[in-house]
């Protein structure tokens, strides 16, 4: 089984996450920007943030053999800080980065004028910049955050065959899917979605543009959840072609969108002894210890 997890936070993770997403079927993934917990309180902090989304963190997926790519964006939680304004117009000289497959996370958290000025404005990137947008619809108020989010994006030059709806659940997902948006769902432990959830509404709705997400991040949340649901498909009676779908080709059909997608799966992974600027992912490590002699 290959895997494509379309939405987690690594920056959030541990190395001992990337060798379990490995073994697990995991070659790639996208790590949307996201609210880090704490909040932000100048711009220079995103900007530090982007450049490890486009440096760091690509280097230490591919010392695991994953492939990882970002989406880049104000945040919906921060958008309503006036010192992060800012960031808007600074994002332009980052979209344009290689490893930035899409305009993201994007749209409401409490549904505010605030909100509606950053979402509308970078929809209006997405389409400046030629990308796709990842869509964070709000964990309050679900079905009216999504209606109000759909208007919006009616209203951009962004069509919505390039928009990725988020977090949907059962109260969302027939309008989102009837809206023409891409669909997608995270799976979590207590919250969101979980497997027999995700599994019935692919039962109903069917696998295509269905892009199911761990969105892992420093919360309870589990970056082996897209493996859970690929292997509850299979017991349940889906197809190998239909998980191979859902969590592959998918993902893969929709951040193509960008043009910037790079799956080179079959190059070596960074050498052990590699370094990003000058810093390696080892700690304590020296020499390796010499084979013990036989007595």
């Amino acid at each position: 089984m290959r895997i494509f997890d379309p939405h987690i936070h690594m920056t959030s993770r541990t190395t001992d996450d990337y060798e379990a997403m490995y073994a697990a079927g995991v070659r790639a993934l996208v790590e949307p920007s996201f609210w880090l917990g704490q909040p932000r309180t100048s711009p220079a902090s995103f900007y530090d943030y982007f450049d490890s989304l486009l440096g760091w963190e690509p280097f230490r997926a591919a010392q695991h053999g994953i492939a990882h790519h970002c989406t880049l964006a104000l945040n919906p939680k921060e958008a309503n800080d006036p010192r992060c304004a800012p960031v808007l117009d600074e994002l332009p000289r980052y979209l344009v980065k290689d490893g930035v497959v899409a305009v993201g996370e994007i749209g409401y958290d409490s549904m505010t004028p605030a909100e509606d000025t950053a979402l509308a404005t970078q929809l209006q990137l997405a389409a400046d910049h030629g990308l796709p947008a990842l869509v964070h619809t709000p964990h309050r108020d679900k079905l009216a955050g999504l209606r109000r989010t759909l208007d919006v994006v009616k209203e951009s030059a962004l069509p919505m065959d390039r928009v990725l709806v988020d977090h949907l659940n059962e109260t969302t997902v027939k309008e989102a899917k009837d809206s023409g948006c891409w669909l997608g769902f995270s799976v979590y432990p207590d919250t969101k979605m979980d497997e027999e959830r995700m599994v019935a509404i692919l039962r109903a709705y069917g696998p295509e543009k269905v892009l199911v997400n761990s969105a892992a991040d420093w919360g309870r949340s589990d970056p082996l959840k897209t493996r859970e649901v690929g292997d509850l498909m299979r017991a349940e009676g889906f197809t190998e072609d239909d998980v191979d779908l859902v969590l592959w080709r998918n993902p893969v059909a929709f951040y193509g969108l960008s043009g910037r997608l790079d799956l080179d799966l079959d190059a070596e992974e960074t050498a052990a002894g590699a370094t990003h600027e000058g810093n390696s992912i080892l700690r304590g490590g020296g020499a390796p210890a010499a084979a013990p002699t036989e007595r």
